[in-house]
């Protein structure tokens, strides 16, 4: 192992020790002794197969494993769509190896695409505590000897990981569908959200470039949270070999689902329970992946969060440790010009993890779904007449534009560091960055509403070197929003000449690109934070080079400020139901949860 890498690891098994070995317990006991199938009286298993029709004898006889599928469909959300007809498949692949499968419930899955902006964006983050307690719901049943998780996208994934987690003791496999064909390319569609922000584009000729860019079934193609979602989830070893990137619809998508059916069935004979596949190894696994590919910040919050889940405690500081060791391979959009179809074509994951691995950079010795090891997941899918094989990867990148091996990499460093000073902690992604940008000193025009900021954009306000602070959009304040609203404005003020940054205890989207930003500062501004008792004009540095996010402020009159006052955030889009949620969230670096803290995890 690459020292660096062994380091970390080592650090977070000892900071975990005594949270893994209470979680590790708590899991052989529900195996043991806690609920399952044949537990439940005769009433309890008469209501689970009651409506089982050809299934029903398998079930009742406790003579095959039972499926519990958790499924994350609707058909608004276009990642999601195709999983529609996955259970009634899923059901008939089970009876080929002599399985059942049941649907066990659903869980929401909301589009950040279409709240980005919106008020609705208040509820995302906290959609993945709900989407974890509505798989543990699910699963409460205790009629299922194995957890198919149907789930793709920004809040989903974690929020399936981290409610299975606590039924740690089965099986479980991740079961993906796979992103949309190439529409408009990225590039183009930022250039006319950039036009349409400078008002040279009309709001139609938006929607054209928006609709040619987001056109059918299937993931998002640029590289965001829920294409980062499934990069960790290979690596990690939880999906099928080479599932992420194949295309909804196609043959080879089918083989693939059928083939987890079969394996999830065999896995139930097996020793493979979710809670073992997840360890310390695998979660360096996933924050290795993170930083090679240069995915998205919001795992920033999401890796530390099913850590928790499963008795882990990883924090920024291994993020950035790591990033210092674990060089730049991939560039896809928005760091780079080709989006995830380009990248699978160049070698994709396949490709990626025996790169990783070769280098040293991966563990291998993880608990996977289907291997022996992580080197098993190093293959790529194919269909050989009608049967499914896995084949080597090509032993070059086919696409040096998109994707490298560590030794010829697109930069030294994963690109997310640390930045923390008097201001307080937070994340800074470089590797979407000019380097020529790491570094921004500037005053500061401070705003408590993101809207707020385009009205001062569009009334010339900003035309100067700025750095953008958006307080009070923390956990806590306003259940955190993504405020990728704000790219095209401050592209626009960077593409003219300004040195511009953004600071803000709210999230970027993992489709953030070429603006310096600090975000996710902890403490959040909500309850006094740093952030609270800046003022217009102070002068503020943020360097991604020496990890600086500072305010230059004599020390004396720093510490004499009053924090300004909090907005009163509105009611609506049923923002107020989630106020316990709000109130009890933890700190960004923890991952922000509500749940988790009030667990006690």
């Amino acid at each position: 192992m690459h020292p660096t890498v062994a380091a970390v690891t080592d650090r977070i098994i000892e900071r975990s020790r005594a949270g893994r070995a209470a979680y590790l317990a708590l899991i052989e006991r529900e195996g043991e002794s806690g609920l399952r199938r044949e537990s439940l009286s005769c009433g309890n298993l008469a209501h689970g197969f009651a409506a089982a029709e050809g299934d029903k004898p398998a079930i009742r006889g406790g003579r095959a494993p039972n499926l519990g599928i958790v499924t994350a469909f609707n058909d608004m959300l276009s990642a999601h769509q195709p999983y529609e007809r996955y259970p009634a498949q899923m059901k008939v692949f089970a009876r080929e190896v002599g399985a059942t499968a049941q649907v066990a419930g659903g869980v929401p899955a909301m589009c950040d695409g279409v709240t980005q902006g919106q008020v609705g964006m208040e509820l995302s983050l906290f959609s993945r505590d709900n989407i974890a307690l509505s798989t543990a719901v699910a699963l409460s049943h205790g009629m299922f000897d194995g957890v198919a998780l149907l789930g793709i996208c920004d809040k989903i994934v974690p929020g399936l990981l981290i409610g299975a987690l606590r039924f740690g003791h089965l099986p479980a496999i991740l079961i993906p569908a796979g992103p949309m064909p190439s529409g408009l390319p990225n590039k183009e569609k930022q250039r006319v959200r950039q036009l349409y922000a400078e008002g040279k584009a009309t709001r139609a000729e938006l929607l054209e470039a928006e609709a040619a860019s987001y056109h059918s079934p299937g993931t998002c193609t640029f590289y965001g949270t829920a294409n980062s979602n499934q990069m960790m989830m290979e690596v990690m070893g939880l999906h099928m070999p080479g599932s992420a990137f194949v295309n909804p619809g196609t043959p080879l998508r089918t083989a693939l689902t059928r083939a987890a059916t079969h394996r999830l069935a065999a896995m139930t004979a097996e020793d493979r329970p979710l809670g073992r596949c997840i360890d310390e190894k695998a979660i360096v696994n996933a924050a290795v992946g993170l930083l090679a590919t240069g995915g998205s910040t919001n795992h920033a919050l999401h890796i530390p969060a099913i850590a928790r889940a499963a008795g882990i405690v990883i924090d920024w500081e291994d993020l950035d440790r790591l990033s210092s060791a674990v060089p730049l391979i991939a560039r896809i959009y928005p760091s780079g010009e080709g989006d995830v179809n380009r990248f699978h074509a160049a070698g994709g994951m396949a490709f990626t993890i025996a790169a990783l691995l070769d280098a040293g950079l991966l563990h291998d010795d993880i608990v996977t779904v289907a291997g022996a090891s992580l080197r098993d997941h190093s293959r790529e899918p194919a269909l050989d007449g009608e049967a499914l094989v896995w084949r080597d990867p090509p032993p070059a990148s086919l696409d040096a534009a998109m994707l490298r091996t560590p030794a010829e990499p697109f930069a030294p460093d994963g690109g997310m560091r640390l930045v923390q000073g008097n201001l307080g902690r937070a994340t800074f992604k470089t590797s979407a960055v000019s380097p020529d940008r790491w570094t921004i000193q500037a005053p500061a025009r401070v705003f408590a509403d993101q809207n707020d900021v385009g009205a001062a954009f569009k009334a010339g306000e900003l035309d100067r070197d700025v750095v953008v602070v958006v307080r009070f959009q923390g956990p806590r304040a306003n259940g955190m929003p993504e405020l990728h609203k704000l790219t095209p404005a401050l592209g626009v003020l960077q593409d003219r000449g300004f040195k511009v940054a953004l600071v803000t205890d709210g999230r970027m989207s993992g489709a953030s690109g070429k603006v310096p930003a600090a975000i996710h500062v902890t403490p959040e501004a909500h309850g006094g934070g740093p952030l609270a008792a800046l003022r217009d004009g102070d002068m503020v540095r943020v360097c991604a080079r020496d990890g600086t996010l500072s305010v230059l402020v004599d020390a004396a009159e720093w510490a004499a400020r009053t924090p300004a006052p909090e907005p009163v955030h509105a009611m609506g889009t049923a923002r107020e139901l989630f106020a316990f949620m709000r109130a009890g969230a933890d700190d960004a670096e923890r991952g922000a949860s509500a749940m988790l803290a009030a667990a006690g995890l």
